[in-house]
C-alpha cells in the first residue's frame, strides 16, 4: 500500500481519494419513494343496462365500479357520487350518477365514455358497453305496426308471460316512437299517455314525417247476420285501446292523436248487439268511443282498420244458447318439442292435456257442437299459430287446457284464468264444475297475461286441470277415468256459462230480443 501512496504522490495526489475510499464503508443505495397505485375501474354500465334512446327531458342513467374514495365522472365531466356502502351492498367504490337531457344535445348511438381520476391526475378511463342516442324532437321518429299480432306493453316489466299487455293493434298503424331500452321502443300515445313496443312488430320509417294526427269523420253503424259494424273514418291509421266493461255492458275505444270533426252518427236499422253510441273528447288529441251493448254476456270483438277506418265488428250471440250447433274452441297446450310440466316419475304435461282435450272434443261432439282443436297428434304449434288460427276460424268460445306444477309438492288443485272481465263468467262455471270432482280448489285467476286469453273476438278461458307436481294430482290426471271427469266437467261448465247467458240482462235483453217487461 505504501508503495502505491508514493506513486500517487508522485502522480499529482491523484489517487488520494481512491485510498480513502478503501478505508471508508460504502454508502447504502437509495430508496424509492411510496407511490399510489392508479385508479382501477371493474365496471361501467348505463341503468338499465341497455342500448337507449332518450329525448330531452329524459334522465342517463350510469352506474361505476372501481377504486373507492377518487372522482368520478362521466359524458364529458359530468359527476358521478360515491355510495355509502350502506346504499351499495356494503360495497365501496360504488358510483352513481344521473343526466337530464337537454334540448340542445346531441349523440348518436354512442358509447358513454367514464373517468376515474386519482392523485396526480392518473385517471383511468372505460366506455359502456351499450350504446346512447339522444332524439332529436324536431326529427320525430315514427314507425309503422307490422304483422298480424303487433301488441303494446304498458312498461318494461318482464315474466315468463312476457311484459303486461296494453292491446293489440292492426298492422300499419302509425306509431311516434320516443324512446328505446333494449328491443322495446316507447309510444307517445297521446300528450300524456305512453306505451312500450317489441321492436321485431315494427319497422321504422325514414325522417321527414309529422307526428300522427287526424281528425274524425262522420260514423256508420249497421249489421249483417253475424256482426254489428262501427265505422270511424281517419286520415291515417291511429293507435287505439279497447275495454269491454260490464255493468252496464259496453266496449270503450280510445283512438290516440284523433280529434273529433264528427258531425252526425247514422245508426241502421236491424242491430243486435250495439245499442247506443256516443263520442267524447278526453284530451285535445284522445278520442273516446263508447258502444253501449245489448246483452249483459259480450260474445266479443274485433277492432281493425279497412283502409283508413276504423272498424269495430261486434260480434252477436248465438242463435240459440246450448252446445247444439255452438262452435267450440278446443286448444291442448304445449305439444311437440314444447313438452311442458313433466312430473317425477316422468309424465308430461303435453300428453295430458291432448288426452283430457280428445275426451272433451268427444263429450261437446256427441251433444251436438262444432268442435275446432288446435293439435290432434304430439305436434309443435306455435301460440300465436293458435290464436291466428282461431281469428281465421271465428269460434264462439274457447277452453284452453293446461297442466300446473309448483316447487313445493304439497301445492294442489285446480284453477281457472280470464284476462278480461267480460269473460269471467265463463272461468268461474269451468272452475265451479272442475271442483266438483273432488279436486281441490287453487281460485279463479284474472287479468291473466297468457297468450291464449289475448284474443277479444270471443269468451276465452284457460283452465289448469291440477298439479303434476303433486303425488295425489299426478295420480287423477294420469287416470284416463279421472280424465274423463274432467272433461265432463268442462263441458258442464260451458253448459253452466250458457244457462247464466239466458238470463236477462239489467238492460232487459234476451237473446238480442227485448225481453218482456212486467208492469
Amino acid at each position: 500500500m505504501w508503495t502505491r501512496f508514493l506513486l500517487c504522490l508522485l502522480l499529482g495526489g491523484i489517487c488520494l481519494y481512491d485510498v480513502v475510499a478503501q478505508k471508508r464503508p460504502a454508502l447504502p443505495a437509495a430508496r424509492p419513494l411510496p407511490t399510489t397505485p392508479p385508479p382501477v375501474i371493474t365496471a361501467a354500465e348505463t341503468v338499465p343496462a341497455a342500448d337507449q334512446w332518450l329525448q330531452p327531458g329524459d334522465r342517463l342513467q350510469v352506474r361505476l365500479v372501481g377504486t373507492p374514495g377518487l372522482r368520478a365522472s362521466f359524458l364529458n365531466g359530468k359527476p358521478l357520487v360515491e355510495l355509502p356502502p350502506a346504499q351499495a351492498q356494503g360495497k365501496r367504490g360504488v358510483y352513481q350518477g344521473t343526466y337530464v337531457v337537454q334540448p340542445t344535445d346531441t349523440l348518436q348511438n354512442r358509447r358513454i365514455e367514464f373517468e376515474l381520476l386519482g392523485p396526480d391526475s392518473v385517471r383511468a378511463t372505460t366506455f359502456s358497453k351499450n350504446r346512447i342516442r339522444f332524439l332529436n324532437p324536431n326529427a320525430p321518429q315514427l314507425a309503422l305496426t307490422k304483422g298480424e299480432l303487433a301488441y303494446l306493453n304498458y312498461g318494461l316489466g318482464e315474466d315468463r308471460l312476457g311484459g303486461a299487455k296494453l292491446g293489440y293493434l292492426d298492422s300499419a298503424v302509425v306509431l311516434h316512437l320516443t324512446g328505446r331500452v333494449g328491443n322495446q321502443y316507447r309510444v307517445q300515445l297521446s300528450e300524456t299517455q305512453t306505451a312500450w313496443i317489441p321492436q321485431e312488430v315494427v319497422r321504422l320509417l325514414p325522417p321527414g314525417g309529422f307526428v300522427p294526427s287526424s281528425l274524425t269523420g262522420s260514423w256508420s253503424v249497421y249489421g249483417d247476420s253475424v256482426y254489428d259494424y262501427v265505422r270511424l273514418p281517419l286520415t291515417q291509421r291511429l293507435p287505439y285501446r279497447s275495454q269491454l266493461l260490464t255493468e252496464p255492458s259496453r266496449l270503450v275505444v280510445d283512438v290516440f292523436g284523433a280529434t273529433s270533426n264528427t258531425n252526425w252518427i247514422t245508426q241502421r236499422e236491424g242491430l243486435q248487439a250495439v245499442g247506443d253510441v256516443t263520442y267524447e273528447q278526453l284530451q285535445p288529441d284522445v278520442f273516446r268511443m263508447v258502444l253501449h251493448l245489448r246483452h249483459r254476456q259480450s260474445w266479443g270483438y274485433h277492432i281493425g282498420y279497412r283502409g283508413n277506418t276504423l272498424e269495430i265488428r261486434v260480434k252477436r250471440p248465438p242463435r240459440q244458447l246450448r252446445l247444439r250447433g255452438l262452435t267450440v274452441a278446443i286448444d291442448a297446450g304445449h305439444g311437440g318439442t314444447n313438452v311442458g310440466a313433466t312430473s317425477a316419475s316422468g309424465a308430461q304435461e303435453k300428453d295430458l292435456t291432448l288426452a283430457i282435450a280428445l275426451k272433451l272434443r268427444q263429450a261437446l261432439e256427441q251433444a251436438g257442437a262444432r268442435v275446432l282443436m288446435t293439435r290432434t297428434t304430439d305436434v309443435t304449434v306455435d301460440n300465436a299459430d293458435r290464436v291466428l288460427q282461431f281469428r281465421r276460424l271465428h269460434p264462439d268460445v274457447l277452453i284452453s287446457i293446461h297442466v300446473n306444477s309448483a316447487g313445493n309438492t304439497s301445492t294442489q288443485g285446480t284453477s281457472t284464468y280470464y284476462r278480461y272481465l267480460a269473460f269471467r263468467p265463463l272461468s268461474v262455471a269451468l272452475y265451479e264444475q272442475m271442483r266438483d270432482t273432488g279436486l281441490a280448489g287453487f281460485g279463479n285467476v284474472g287479468s291473466f297475461n297468457f297468450g291464449l286469453n289475448g284474443p277479444t273476438e270471443y269468451p276465452n278461458a284457460l283452465v289448469e286441470t291440477a298439479f303434476l307436481s303433486n303425488p295425489a294430482d299426478e295420480k287423477r290426471l294420469t287416470d284416463p277415468q279421472f280424465q274423463q271427469q274432467m272433461a265432463v266437467a268442462m263441458k258442464r261448465g260451458l253448459e253452466q256459462f250458457l244457462r247464466t247467458t239466458r238470463a236477462p240482462g239489467p238492460r232487459g235483453w234476451l237473446l238480442g230480443r227485448p225481453a218482456l217487461s212486467v208492469r
